[in-house]
């Protein structure tokens, strides 16, 4: 009992380190004057597109985590070039799936009509984030606005700035480190991956060819849940079969992933690591126990992805097209 009242009392001192904010240039109420609707106006555009398609859930969660990651929250990653050498344009950014891009220009394309040339992409992606997650269940939560949208999209820029599927707890945590999150906002941040699906690519060699070994399955893998792994991606299966990132309650925004890497249902080593690891287990045991615990600590940690390097009106932009600089530029 001692033990865990101990790591408790560490889990809870971890979130409150993580709470401090960054982004101080920020408001919840930017807009209360010049877009008065602007939350309204953009999360009914993103229940219209989920109404359609249920990817749109996790598309916007994790185009905006891959917008803020490379060169802050500024909406780089909707910028589309001739010489496809932006963000979106990346090896890591490919499997970004359409709906992401399509929910922000939409939303942008209402909110231009009433209040025209006011509100940023950034921030539009920001409340379509937040939307997405509180209409597929999760936490409600104010979003702090006042973002320009960036001048610079490189593909360059986001090698080796994302996580990957096959990341062990080291490399996570020098990923997240760098950028200012703690170790309970990582963990919080990965159970973004309750709603959503994965291509088999990124994690065949847990089935076929765990550690090198042909034909040898990942021991981690709950032997039912490979089973089952194994008949929806054989080992030719094509590159563009996926399956549900939380079998059980793909699209809706809980704390089932934590359970799931509690019982070896985790598809990514980057997931599964996260309860295998000692350092980060108690934190995914607390989570999978208490779901309001998971709420607020993604709430902070999502809160600090919206502040990562937001841009100012002295090096952004208000773009009229999500996708393109402005003429200016």
């Amino acid at each position: 009992m001692e033990a865990r009242r101990g790591t408790l009392i560490m889990i809870l001192a971890l979130i409150a380190v993580s709470s401090v904010s960054t982004g101080e240039a920020l408001s919840s109420d930017y807009y209360q004057s010049t877009c008065p609707n602007l939350r309204q106006i953009v999360c009914e555009a993103v229940k219209k597109k989920i109404n359609e398609t249920a990817v749109t859930i996790p598309a916007v969660i994790r185009l905006f985590f891959h917008d803020a990651m490379i060169t802050g929250s500024d909406a780089s990653v909707l910028i589309s070039l001739t010489t496809e050498d932006a963000e979106k344009d990346s090896s890591d950014n490919k499997s970004l799936a359409g709906d992401g891009f399509d929910t922000v220009i939409r939303a942008k394309k209402e909110v231009e009509k009433a209040c025209p040339g006011v509100v940023s992409c950034a921030d539009i992606l920001a409340l379509a984030t937040s939307c997405a997650i509180e209409l597929s269940g999760g936490p409600s939560y104010t979003v702090e606005l006042g973002r320009y949208d960036g001048l610079v999209s490189n593909a360059s820029l986001v090698d080796g700035n994302l996580p990957g599927p096959n990341f062990v707890l080291d490399k996570l945590i020098a990923i997240f480190e760098k950028h200012g999150f703690t170790l309970v906002d990582l963990v919080a941040l990965s159970g973004a991956h309750t709603v959503g699906f994965c291509h088999c690519s990124r994690f065949a060699d847990r089935l076929y060819n765990y550690n090198g070994q042909l034909g040898a399955t990942d021991p981690t893998f709950n032997p039912q849940f490979a089973d089952q792994l194994k008949q929806a991606c054989p080992s030719n299966v094509g590159p563009t079969i996926a399956v549900n990132l939380d079998p059980f309650t793909p699209i809706t925004f809980d704390n089932l992933y934590f359970s799931n890497l509690v019982n070896g249902y985790g598809l990514l080593t980057s997931d599964e690591v996260l309860y295998t690891d000692t350092r980060s287990r108690p934190i995914v045991q607390w989570f999978a126990a208490n779901q309001t615990a998971f709420f607020e600590a993604f709430v902070v940690a999502i809160g600090k992805v919206g502040s990562l390097d937001v841009k100012t009106s002295a090096d952004g932009e208000i773009r009229k097209d999500c996708t393109a600089y402005n003429k200016k530029q």
